[in-house]
């Protein structure tokens, strides 16, 4: 089953959320996107601030407060969602 844009913008968000920071390529990988799908939502995340790069040894990636918000309030559709099995 094909995922929509909310679903996969849930997805690498989670995956940032659940390692806490992870370079590009690791979520690339998890993310199961081809590399140019990636990078436009990567790119859009960043530019809306639901994401930040922090640089150390090496470019990581951390979920900003907005992308948390995000996460929680799909939880919450979702739900709402299931709860009515609309």
């Amino acid at each position: 089953m094909k995922r929509n844009k909310l679903e996969i913008i849930r997805d690498i968000l989670k995956i940032i959320q659940e390692n806490h920071s992870i370079s590009p390529t690791p979520l690339l990988r998890k993310s199961n996107l081809s590399s140019s799908r990636f990078k436009g939502y990567y790119l859009e995340l960043l530019d809306k601030d639901f994401i930040k790069e922090t640089y150390g040894k090496s470019k990581k990636i951390t979920l900003a407060e907005k992308g948390s918000k995000y996460l929680e309030r799909y939880s919450t559709i979702i739900n709402f969602i299931d709860e009515f099995e609309l």
